[in-house]
């Protein structure tokens, strides 16, 4: 007999198939929305579970939108020597990783623990990124996550210690 968790997991292997409609209906409204919205639960409960989330105060859901492509910078048009005209850096950061960084601006009291892949279309990625607050009481006393209210761990994402951060950097 498979747990509920398992039951989910298959479900997102293939989630335009496994959810039909409803898969459909909610990228319509996810693309009508913010950017950066707060959600009550996670869509993925299974995958939040895995990568620390509880259901209990001091936990945030959130889930960001980021367009895809258009990681070269733009040429710039005038005001420099031919010579640094061209573009030759591209963004070696991953759409995870940016997606973590804007809910971290967006919530700067919280610090990013996690996230995960949500949706993709055409245009856009979806990911859910789990935030915790560090000054909660409920996260202070948990010796599972308290190690999250310590001054070393201040800003984590923006300084590339998240998961998908150490991915895009090579050290996963």
């Amino acid at each position: 007999m498979k747990s509920s968790y398992k039951y989910i997991a298959k479900l997102w292997k293939k989630p335009k198939e496994g959810l039909g409609k409803l898969w459909q209906s909610r990228l319509i409204e996810w693309r009508r929305g913010n950017a950066v919205v707060r959600v009550e639960k996670p869509t993925r409960l299974d995958k939040a579970r895995a990568l620390g989330y509880k259901a209990k105060k001091g936990f945030v859901i959130v889930r960001v939108r980021v367009l895809r492509g258009g990681h070269k910078r733009p040429r710039p048009r005038t005001g420099r020597r031919s010579k640094r005209m061209s573009i030759r850096k591209t963004l070696k950061m991953n759409y995870q990783w940016v997606a973590e960084q804007r809910a971290q601006r967006k919530f700067p009291n919280m610090e990013v623990l996690n996230s995960y892949w949500l949706a993709k279309d055409g245009k856009h990625y979806w990911f859910e990124i789990i935030l915790v607050d560090p000054n909660r009481p409920e996260i202070k006393t948990d010796k599972n996550i308290k190690w999250i209210t310590s001054k070393k761990h201040k800003a984590r994402v923006l300084r590339g210690l998240t998961s998908a951060a150490r991915k895009s950097r090579g050290l996963r």
